[in-house]
């Protein structure tokens, strides 16, 4: 079901992938730096949620500020706590690389807020770019280490923007419930030689929902 979200005085392009029995769940879910909700790694996970009983809303933003893309991540948020479509209980975050920031921002800055109500439960974090390539000094954790509700990475070992003993480091560090899920000889575009992106993607799709089902 294809959606515009209102976002200031422009709106948003949205697609929820409805399941077939009424949700009591959903996934939000953004894409990286390029691309947008057509990036085929998301429309994959999108129609594998659903299939399996969670509701998905994936979103396009452009913007390339994660200050911009965090507000947007917000509208939608928002959106959908009150879309009188599907009454949900609440709501995961997710996203590909700069979109898994985003989601993290989010999740800070309302849990931080007065209006914590519990509606979102979880973050999921594809490819979260922990730093730029070749400069590991500067970490990008100052949002993960804030956040208190589950989280799920799943990286690429050979993440050229996401260094496997640096997100350890960060991970144990962390006062949220936690899980790292490491994809074999996987880069930043979760390419992994020898393997097709299709069989790549199952392996997250089905790690994403195992982990859901466990926090919800």
């Amino acid at each position: 079901v294809k959606v515009k979200i209102p976002f200031g005085n422009k709106y948003l392009d949205a697609i929820f992938s409805v399941p077939e029995k009424k949700p009591t769940y959903g996934v939000i879910l953004t894409h990286g730096a390029g691309g947008d909700m057509n990036f085929p790694p998301l429309v994959s996970l999108a129609a594998y949620l659903a299939s399996h009983g969670v509701l998905c809303l994936r979103f396009t933003c452009k913007g390339l500020n994660v200050a911009y893309r965090t507000k947007a991540f917000k509208a939608v948020v928002e959106y959908l706590k009150f879309c009188e479509d599907y009454k949900l209980s609440g709501v995961f975050l997710a996203g590909r690389s700069m979109g898994s920031r985003a989601a993290a921002s989010v999740i800070r800055q309302l849990s931080q807020g007065e209006d914590d109500d519990g509606f979102i439960r979880g973050l999921v974090c594809l490819s979260y770019p922990l730093h730029r390539p070749k400069l590991q000094s500067k970490l990008r954790d100052e949002d993960l280490l804030l956040i208190t509700c589950p989280v799920l990475f799943v990286s690429g070992s050979a993440d050229e923007m996401c260094e496997k003993q640096l997100l350890e480091g960060v991970v144990s560090k962390m006062k949220a419930p936690k899980k790292i899920h490491w994809i074999d000889k996987a880069n930043h575009g979760m390419a992994v030689k020898g393997r097709t992106a299709d069989d790549v993607m199952e392996e997250v799709n089905a790690q994403v929902f195992s982990w859901l089902r466990e926090n919800i």
